[in-house]
C-alpha cells in the first residue's frame, strides 16, 4: 500500500509539473537526532525566507514541490522531517531521486547531538524519546541514530548542537546557509519627520536636523530626498559627508557584532524636521554605502507618503 501511495504521487507530479518550473526551486530537508534542534533550526531557516512544514511524511514532498512550483511565488520549502523507520527512510530515498529528476535542487541539514547530551535534554522537559516505548531513554536514542544513519551519510550540512546554546546553533546555521559574519544581517533604513513622532521600532536613531533645510530653498521645497537636486544638496553640506563616514564605520561594528550574537535583522532610523529631504536623502546614501559591504539593505521614507 505503501509503494502504491508513492507511485500516484509520482505518477501525479509527472502529468502535471512543467520541468522547466522546478529549476530554480529548492528544497531543505531538516532532520536529524530527536533532541538535536531541529525545531530550533526550522525556526531559523523560517526568519531566512523559506517556507516551512514541520513533521512531513516523505511521500508528500513531490505533490508539495508540485503544489508550489505552480504559479506560486514560494521558491524555498524546507520540510521537517522524523525519520522513525526504516519505510520512511525507503519513502525518502525514492522521493529524493525523483525530485533530482525533476531539477529541483535539494539538501538536507541534519542535526546531531551526543548521546549523554540528549539525555540530559530529555529529562529537562520531561517527555520521552519518540522510539522509547516503555523501554529505556537510551535505547531509544540509540536506535534512532542507528535508523538515520544513511540520511546522516549523504547529508550536505551537519552540525552537532552538542556544546551549542540556541543562539550558537542559529548562528551555525545562518553561517552554513548564507555566509559568515555581517553578510548575515538585513538592515532596513527608513526616513522619518520628527515633528509626526519618535519610531518605537529602531535600533538606531540618527538625527541629521543639524543639516541645512532644503524646505528653505524655494526651488527644492517640494522635492523630496529622492530627487537629485535635493540629494545633491543635502550631501553637499557641510558635515553630511563627514557624518556618513562616522555613522557607516560605526554601523559596520555593530552590524558585525551583531551577527555574531545571533542578531540578525537591524532597523536604522534616519530624521529629520518634516521627514521630506534631508532624512530621505541621507537614508539612501547610507544605503548605498552599507551595500558597497555585501549587506542586504531595504529603504522606506516613512513620511513620503503624507505627499499623497
Amino acid at each position: 500500500m505503501r509503494e502504491d501511495t508513492l507511485r500516484d504521487s509520482v505518477q501525479t507530479v509527472e502529468s502535471t509539473q512543467n520541468y522547466d518550473s522546478a529549476e530554480g526551486f529548492d528544497v531543505l530537508l531538516i532532520t536529524g537526532m530527536s533532541g538535536a534542534g531541529r525545531s530550533r533550526a526550522a525556526d531559523c531557516v523560517e526568519d531566512m525566507g523559506w517556507y516551512v512544514i514541520d513533521n512531513l511524511p516523505p511521500k508528500l514532498l513531490i505533490p508539495m514541490v508540485d503544489m508550489m512550483t505552480s504559479g506560486s511565488k514560494l521558491h524555498r520549502l524546507a520540510a521537517v522531517i522524523d525519520v522513525r523507520s526504516r519505510s520512511y527512510f525507503d519513502d525518502l530515498s525514492a522521493v529524493l531521486s525523483h525530485l533530482d529528476d525533476l531539477g529541483v535542487k535539494t539538501r538536507i541539514l541534519f542535526l546531531d547531538a551526543k548521546d549523554n547530551v540528549i539525555v540530559k535534554r530529555y529529562e529537562s522537559v520531561r517527555r520521552p524519546h519518540p522510539l522509547q516505548a516503555r523501554g529505556r531513554l537510551i535505547d531509544g536514542i540509540r536506535q534512532e541514530r542507528e535508523l538515520l544513519e544513511h540520511l546522516k551519510d549523504r547529508a550536505d550540512i551537519v552540525i552537532d548542537t552538542s556544546t551549542l546554546s540556541i543562539h550558537q546553533l542559529s548562528t551555525k546555521l545562518y553561517e552554513a546557509m548564507l555566509g559568515s559574519g555581517s553578510t548575515t544581517v538585513s538592515v532596513h533604513i527608513f526616513s522619518f519627520g520628527f515633528k509626526y513622532g519618535m519610531p518605537i521600532d529602531a535600533d538606531f536613531v540618527a538625527d541629521v536636523r543639524f543639516l541645512p533645510n532644503p524646505f528653505w530653498v524655494p526651488e527644492l521645497r517640494e522635492q523630496t530626498g529622492l530627487d537629485k537636486p535635493v540629494s545633491d544638496y543635502v550631501l553637499s553640506s557641510k558635515g553630511a559627508v563627514e557624518f556618513l563616514d562616522a555613522y557607516e564605520k560605526a554601523l559596520l561594528t555593530a552590524i558585525e557584532g551583531y551577527a555574531k550574537e545571533d542578531k540578525h535583522y537591524v532597523t536604522i532610523a534616519i530624521g529629520c524636521t518634516g521627514g521630506q529631504h534631508r532624512s530621505v536623502a541621507m537614508c539612501e546614501a547610507l544605503a548605498k554605502r552599507l551595500r558597497s559591504h555585501n549587506l542586504q539593505v531595504s529603504v522606506s521614507a516613512r513620511e513620503l507618503k503624507k505627499r499623497k
